[in-house]
């Protein structure tokens, strides 16, 4: 089984290394795009979807197993992507100060015949209180960049979060436990 993770994400190649698993890394250019109002695990699953179609309909990854993962942080209802920029993580990191969020990220993994298998997980993240001095000492890092919500839990974000109910894992981007029991299910 030829296996490609269809995503540029530093995290989640470290991820699927830890699994021991040989794969190669195609990145996806499907549009990201989802309309308002969509549900936030409806819109990373689909996402994942789109990535993981766009790079194995690709000639060079035809008959090849392709994971596709989309990670989105949600706050009442609201969706946090990758900012924009400083000022967009300011805003997304001063929402989450002292509050819970979810973190959910779709997966779709797409056989050799282009069946799609697909899941959601999410994780509770919760927040201390930050201070204007905190988020600003951490946006000049530049660690918020690409990624969703604006912040690492594996890096210097680390010290934001008071604790989580799911799979951290989850939060880097890539449920790595369940995309493996998946994975077992269909190879």
């Amino acid at each position: 089984m030829k296996l490609i993770l269809a995503s540029g994400s530093p995290r989640r190649r470290e991820l699927l290394e830890m699994t021991g698993l040989k794969f190669e890394v195609v990145t996806s250019d499907a549009d990201e795009n989802i309309p308002e109002g969509t549900d936030p695990g409806i819109a990373a699953l689909e996402i994942s979807q789109r990535k993981a179609l766009a790079v194995a309909r690709l000639d060079r990854c035809k008959g090849s197993v392709v994971i596709g993962a989309d990670t989105i942080v949600s706050l009442d209802g609201r969706k946090f992507g990758k900012p924009k920029d400083a000022e967009d993580a300011y805003r997304m990191l001063s929402a989450l100060s002292n509050r819970t969020h979810t973190v959910y990220t779709g997966v779709s993994i797409v056989n050799s015949d282009l069946t799609v298998n697909k899941f959601v997980e999410s994780t509770e993240v919760h927040f201390y209180p930050l201070s204007e001095r905190q988020i600003n000492d951490y946006i000049a890092t530049g660690e918020y960049s690409d990624k969703a919500g604006g912040y690492a839990i594996q890096g210097g974000g680390a010290v934001f979060v008071s604790g989580i109910i799911g799979d951290y894992y989850n939060v880097m981007g890539l449920p790595i436990g369940r995309l493996m029991q998946e994975i077992r299910k269909i190879h």
